[in-house]
């Protein structure tokens, strides 16, 4: 059985939730998100959430912890991230950590640990008081997914398009009168865009063009975040698969 932890990387719409699947089936692993938005009860469609038949029998882990608006630390991320790890490695199978969330991710490779509730606001979340950078726990093998930004570009247009659909607009209706525009995480993203779309107040293509420009500019902070770390080991989608298998056969 390896030891490690294997975590999958990248920018919105990078194609982790596919390549993440792929591996767990063989390898016989589970996955942990790693997405400060799937976090979120009742936020499918517009966190792109893996839906019950994408996740192939697969367990899944980190999806639908909190509702909107209710208070979720980076240090229970990590809390949380850790135990599954654990529990995972326990029953024999190779724990896959996905997502796009570089906090979060860091939180758990470098180790960081939290003293108390001072600290500074990085998004939606507090980060506490934390160990500086040192080196990555050994036991992570961390993949990042590399693209050229046209194709990435291309890729979350065409995302955007299958996602404005009815389905989308049933959840955002339901997610405004559950909680109405009260909770930061109903207020970026998708959700803003088709709602002022059902609103009236944008045209579909206008919430189409601000929410792609919305994703890109979350891509481009993601990559950003990303390339301070230097063992993370970039590849083109179609590499990841070969490359952590022998990864592990070698290991």
């Amino acid at each position: 059985m390896t030891t490690s932890t294997i975590v999958i990387l990248g920018p919105t719409g990078s194609g982790k939730t596919g390549i993440s699947i792929k591996l767990a089936k063989a390898l016989n692993g589970e996955i942990i998100s790693a997405d400060s938005r799937a976090i979120y009860k009742g936020m499918d469609i517009g966190t792109a959430k893996p839906t019950k038949e994408e996740m192939e029998g697969i367990p899944h882990y980190g999806l639908d912890l909190v509702e909107p608006g209710e208070r979720f630390t980076v240090a229970d991320w990590k809390s949380y991230a850790e135990d599954k790890i654990k529990d995972i490695k326990s029953r024999g199978k190779v724990p896959i950590v996905v997502g796009g969330t570089g906090l979060y991710i860091d939180a758990l490779i470098y180790d960081y640990h939290f003293k108390g509730p001072t600290g500074e606001k990085i998004g939606d979340f507090e980060q506490k008081s934390c160990s500086d950078r040192t080196e990555v726990k050994s036991d992570y093998l961390i993949i990042g997914i590399k693209w050229d930004s046209e194709e990435l570009r291309a890729r979350l247009r065409q995302r955007i398009d299958q996602m404005f659909c009815d389905d989308l607009y049933n959840e955002t209706k339901n997610l405004v009168q559950k909680y109405g525009w009260g909770s930061q995480a109903m207020k970026s993203d998708i959700y803003e865009y088709a709602w002022q779309y059902l609103d009236g107040k944008l045209s579909l293509n206008e919430a189409k063009e601000k929410c792609f420009y919305e994703d890109w500019h979350l891509a481009k902070r993601q990559f950003t975040w990303f390339k301070r770390n230097q063992n993370i080991i970039w590849l083109e989608l179609e590499k990841i698969y070969p490359f952590v298998l022998k990864y592990i056969q070698d290991e």
